[in-house]
């Protein structure tokens, strides 16, 4: 039978609340070897997510420069995606975690499965996800290991 979620996570995850500045994020992922933290309020509620890939500028001109564009009669049109184009240049000049932050990430329970876990892990391609409660206070963070390793122990 798998391990539920509980029985794997990290209980006492490293997170930081949303006016953390990003210099101590970054100082937080180092010290703590870990590829993302949970941004909470300062009642525990999980408010969103910093991950490593939110932190850096893989290919900076493609990022922060705007999709092709077309102008006619006085008005631009876009051909590719300005969605992405602005949360890029929203992240490249983020100050804080709320900022930076990626809102409403994927989530589960503790109550749920290992393999539940896993599943979610795999659909998303996280490598963590963070555990909350039925009113969203964080309780820990599971990670891809943590599954693998429960998973490996079930066989």
């Amino acid at each position: 039978m798998s391990a539920s979620v509980s029985e794997i996570m990290d209980a006492d995850p490293v997170s930081v609340g949303p006016e953390e500045g990003v210099e101590r994020i970054v100082e937080l992922m180092h010290e703590n070897e870990l590829p993302g933290l949970p941004v909470v309020d300062d009642d525990g509620i999980l408010l969103g997510i910093i991950t490593e890939s939110d932190l850096l500028l893989f290919d900076e001109p493609d990022d922060v420069d705007p999709p092709p564009s077309v102008q006619i009669m006085g008005g631009v049109i876009y051909l590719g995606s300005v969605k992405h184009w602005e949360e890029r240049v929203r992240k490249s000049i983020a100050g804080t975690a709320s900022e930076l932050m990626t809102d409403d990430p994927i989530t589960i329970t503790a109550d749920a499965t290992a393999h539940d876990a896993g599943h979610l892990i795999s659909e998303h391609r996280h490598n963590r996800l963070p555990v909350v409660d039925d009113e969203g206070h964080l309780v820990g963070v599971v990670t891809r290991v943590d599954v693998l390793e429960a998973l490996l122990e079930d066989r």
